[in-house]
């Protein structure tokens, strides 16, 4: 084996872990929502999870990801450390799905043309040619998608095919056969390989894939592999749960140290097997049988597959002692909650599934914000200094969620690739700023009740009166925006902007009737200025809310987003005849109302 045979076999490795990276990281992008919502439908029953985790990882490609982020999903609360261990254990399963798939080059084309079609010398450039295809030709929604799957999986075969025309030389060679057979003879020394080799390129299916690419030799033996693949089950582990205990919180350190305690239970289990199997002649038919890439997949799969069927019936003792192992963390107060722990950056593995969890936490803003507007315009009316605290303290808390947001979709843009992905992390980043500036101004108008209180000044019954029909209108604005996020629903988009005109217009006509008072001496002075002030904030707000409206409109029409000003000068010029109905139907409603209190 020459230099350039070193050379070719260290870029075919290159080509095939970019090709493993390539299409995992697309069937990610491509399924991880759905997988959140069926992660987050599991039950505690553990076959249910084993079959989830099975399921996710031959999806996504890599046990290493689905761990990670049920570690995540158990951290943020939507998962409880039972559910996740049956998941874990389906995930160790699932990962032999990538052997399976490259056992295609023991396929023997002699049968026919069609079996020729599914050799990965065949199979390699024509997964690269739809890839490339889907990639510049075709511009739908998911067709970049589906072609750096196919790209991914081109390139993973074609770096297959050189590590195996690389390592081909070594099947003349004595002294690599003999490497081999010292291997049957020390299975520690094989299982130190396997584990150090699966450590250090943190990827179980792609070390199952190199030895793969070796039995091409004709050298390996099933002796000289098991233990081997037995290693490649502890060295995996061992980095999945270095990640998950990265600014974790106990349950999800738990979900690491659970892989791990499974992991060497699995494999004390399969060599107390083999050994006891091997002693009593079970195995002499298989034990010096050379292994093709097939052989080495089946291995692969019926050691894990082994490992937990028997474990799974005592996955309850796995929890206890990670238990034993990682402490509870310290009570830290009510400050943190839900939202917050779901922004977790081990989700940007899976950019969707990171996106859904800044959604979560946005729509909470939306929720908090809506609800200390209410509860500001209810102070207006009756001070209670009770519903000013809690004001505060959600002001508090969309300031938190705002702070915390906004890094966490910085730091996730990188993550996230053109198009659809793209468009979502840019809406969130426009929404979650104009939610916090609602909620501004929501204490804004406490502070304008507590001044009145403190002087002792008061409105007039008529000004109350005008304030509970602006405090209806922003109710009826405040819902359909938070509709229009929370459900991306575009009819209730399009019902803001109507609603924020004419709540423009009563602002205006209340202006002005206050202004009247204050010139006729119905009012103070100072309740006047602070009349006025109220109204300043209630305006902005039905800006906020009008800005979200375009933002979602924008998710269905990009012309909107590229044309904001344009848009609603449009609308409030009459051009658009549901805004011309809807906005009629709004102000007579308000103005209707506000005729009756004046007539009285």
């Amino acid at each position: 084996m020459t230099v350039f045979n070193v050379i070719s076999l260290f870029g075919g490795l290159a080509l095939f872990l970019y090709g493993m990276r390539l299409m995992g990281d697309a069937l990610k992008e491509g399924s991880s929502g759905a997988l959140k919502q069926a992660m987050e439908k599991v039950t505690n029953n553990p076959f249910i999870g084993f079959l989830l985790g099975l399921v996710v990882t031959a999806v996504i490609q890599s046990s290493t990801a689905t761990i990670v982020l049920t570690s995540g999903l158990v951290g943020a609360g939507i998962l409880s450390l039972r559910q996740s261990i049956g998941i874990i254990l389906g995930a160790n399963v699932g990962t032999t799905i990538t052997g399976q798939i490259i056992r295609l080059l023991d396929l023997d084309a002699g049968g026919g043309t069609w079996l020729n079609l599914f050799r990965p010398s065949t199979l390699a450039p024509l997964a690269a040619l739809i890839g490339i295809v889907m990639i510049m030709a075709v511009n739908t929604r998911h067709s970049d998608t589906i072609g750096r799957i196919a790209m991914g999986f081109g390139i993973l075969f074609t770096g297959l095919l050189n590590m195996t025309a690389a390592v081909s030389p070594l099947s003349q060679s004595e002294t690599f056969a003999q490497m081999f057979v010292r291997l049957a003879d020390t299975p520690v020394l094989g299982f130190l390989t396997g584990t150090g080799v699966a450590f250090l390129i943190q990827s179980s299916s792609a070390t199952i894939g190199i030895l793969q690419a070796l039995s091409m030799t004709g050298a390996l033996t099933f002796a000289s592999v098991y233990a081997i693949i037995i290693g490649v089950n502890i060295g995996d582990c061992v980095t999945t749960a270095i990640v998950c205990s990265i600014g974790s919180k106990a349950d999800a350190k738990r979900t690491g140290i659970i892989h791990i305690l499974f992991n060497i239970a699995g494999s004390t289990l399969i060599i107390l097997a083999v050994m006891l199997l091997h002693r009593f002649g079970y195995l002499d038919g298989l034990w010096n049988r050379t292994m093709t890439s097939g052989g080495i997949a089946n291995i692969h799969t019926v050691f894990r597959l082994f490992a937990a069927v028997v474990l799974l019936p005592v996955c309850g003792k796995f929890e206890q002692l990670s238990r034993l192992i990682v402490k509870d963390d310290a009570q830290i107060g009510e400050n943190v909650d839900r939202e917050l722990e779901l922004l977790d950056e081990k989700f940007y593995t899976s950019p969707a599934l990171a996106l859904s969890s800044a959604e979560t936490a946005i729509a909470t803003m939306a929720r908090l914000s809506r609800d200390a507007v209410m509860n500001a315009m209810s102070v207006l009316q009756k001070y209670d200094i009770e519903k000013i605290r809690v004001i505060n303290e959600n002001e508090d808390h969309i300031d938190q969620l705002a702070d915390h947001v906004d890094n966490y979709l910085i730091k996730l843009s990188p993550h996230v690739q053109q198009g659809h992905g793209n468009d979502l992390l840019n809406f969130y980043i426009q929404c979650f700023s104009e939610f916090e500036r609602i909620g501004d101004y929501a204490v804004n108008l406490t502070e304008n009740a507590s001044e009145l209180q403190d002087k002792g000044a008061q409105f007039s019954a008529m000004a109350l009166a005008e304030l509970e029909i602006l405090r209806k209108a922003l109710e009826e604005i405040l819902n359909f925006t938070y509709q229009g996020f929370t459900a991306l629903d575009i009819q209730a988009a399009r019902c803001i902007e109507p609603v924020e005109e004419v709540v423009d217009d009563l602002v205006a006509t209340l202006r002005s009737n206050h202004i009247r008072r204050l010139r006729d001496g119905q009012c103070t002075v100072y309740a006047g200025l602070t009349f006025l002030d109220i109204l300043v904030n209630i305006e902005r707000i039905g800006d906020q809310c009008s800005n979200l409206g375009v933002y979602i409109l924008s998710q269905y029409d990009n012309s909107i987003m590229n044309n904001h000003h344009d848009y609603i000068q449009q609308l409030h010029q009459g051009k658009d005849a549901e805004f011309n109905r809807h906005y009629q139907q709004m102000r007579e409603k308000y103005f209707g109302a506000l005729a009756r209190i004046e007539a009285q």
